[in-house]
């Protein structure tokens, strides 16, 4: 039994009596003695254990930090600066003692060979410790927080009651659980926009507005859509929109460059298309494919083509109505959690192809998982006019 205290540190003679009498042998032992004693400042509260695998070991020794996120009702995860760790509480049979100073058997190899002792101070214990495991970010409810305080454009602004909800970065880091990095892209993704310092999202209609503006001055100017200067579409548009905003627009729907020192952008077919569609299926329930299909293609810019791959993940078409049907469902709006999600989809349909389903499931895929593993572990599949489709588990 460790004893408490330096002044009672055991000496060689007294570790060859105890050997003595257990019977074992010096010569088939390490010469190395480790003997353990309490600290004065032991103590089985201060310390919590956490298990993590090479990499986090890495960025911790390095300096870098890891951070605990979630609001009280969530359950708390762990973050580095671009990965998402889920805590979980594992239970060990095993007191583990916390030994600084205590060295492995790979540690001893290096020792002298003659005999000698080691004294090891126990600053705590713990039952249990932290497990990590790899996990999605939990980003649904950054834009739910966005859309508190939509941006409407700068005359709607000064109309607005200043107690509106707004939020930094650091706001955000706060509230969202997942790395920065990780909010960063999502932020991107949804059109986010930082005005005066705070992070807001554009209402749709604003943004389809200023993408509008775009169309036409290229459209009036005879200019490519990969080839768009931005010095001169800032200087014939800001008499219409702030300058911030239009060259936000073109970074949400085109791809910055440099040509001979001139900034230039190249716009995105497939996302200009996309919000045309989400346009056009917003106020209707559904919508006739083939009149839908029609519309769609004049509404877009001359020389751009429409196709239904365009819409995967927010927008689906029911071939089994007669006319057939398209509406929109917009993958941002389903549930987070695995099983809540495939419930949802298997409301709104009972059987789903392969083809349709994994727009609206690729994105719960975790490290090593497939779409084909998420469809084996949560749908059941069968034959049905010589096609493969999913249906659920359980009743819906």
């Amino acid at each position: 039994m460790a004893q408490r205290g330096v002044e009672c540190e055991r000496t060689l003679p007294q570790i060859h009596a105890t050997l003595q009498v257990a019977k074992l042998d010096p010569s088939e032992l390490k010469p190395t003695v480790q003997c353990l004693s309490f600290s004065e400042r032991f103590s089985s509260e201060d310390y919590c254990l956490m298990e993590v695998d090479e990499t986090l070991c890495k960025h911790i020794e390095s300096g870098q930090s890891l951070i605990i996120r979630g609001d009280m009702d969530e359950h708390a995860v762990l973050c580095s600066e671009d990965k998402t760790y889920d805590l979980k509480i594992a239970d060990t049979s095993n007191m583990l003692l916390i030994l600084p100073d205590c060295k492995t058997p790979d540690q001893l190899g290096s020792e002298s060979s003659s005999e000698h002792l080691i004294h090891c101070q126990i600053y705590g214990f713990a039952k249990s410790y932290w497990e990590l495991k790899r996990t999605r970010p939990k980003l649904k409810k950054l834009k739910k927080l966005l859309m508190e305080n939509q941006y409407e454009g700068p005359s709607s602004e000064k109309e607005r009651n200043s107690t509106y909800s707004k939020y930094t970065k650091e706001d955000l880091m706060e509230r969202i659980q997942a790395s920065e990095q990780e909010i960063m892209q999502q932020l991107q993704q949804i059109h986010a926009c930082r005005i005066e310092g705070y992070w807001r999202i554009l209402e749709f209609e604003y943004e389809i507005k200023l993408l509008s503006h775009v169309i036409q001055l290229v459209d009036s100017e005879s200019w490519s859509f990969s080839k768009i200067p931005l010095a001169i579409c800032l200087q014939e548009l800001e008499i219409l929109e702030p300058r911030e905003m239009i060259e936000h627009c073109l970074n949400c729907y085109g791809k910055r460059y440099t040509n001979e020192e001139e900034v230039f952008y190249a716009i995105n077919e497939d996302e200009v298309c996309k919000s045309i569609a989400l346009m056009l299926l917003r106020n209707a329930v559904k919508f006739n494919l083939s009149e839908f299909e029609e519309v769609w293609q004049q509404s877009v810019p001359e020389g751009m083509s429409t196709r239904l791959d365009q819409l995967k993940g927010i927008a689906l078409v029911d071939r089994n109505s007669r006319p057939q049907v398209i509406f929109q469902l917009n993958v941002e709006d389903l549930p987070e959690n695995i099983q809540e999600r495939f419930n949802s989809l298997f409301s709104i349909r009972a059987k789903w192809t392969e083809e349709d389903i994994a727009p609206y499931i690729q994105g719960l895929c975790g490290e090593k998982q497939t779409i084909g593993t998420l469809l084996t572990k949560y749908a059941r599949s069968s034959m049905q006019n010589g096609m493969k489709v999913f249906s659920s588990r359980r009743p819906v």
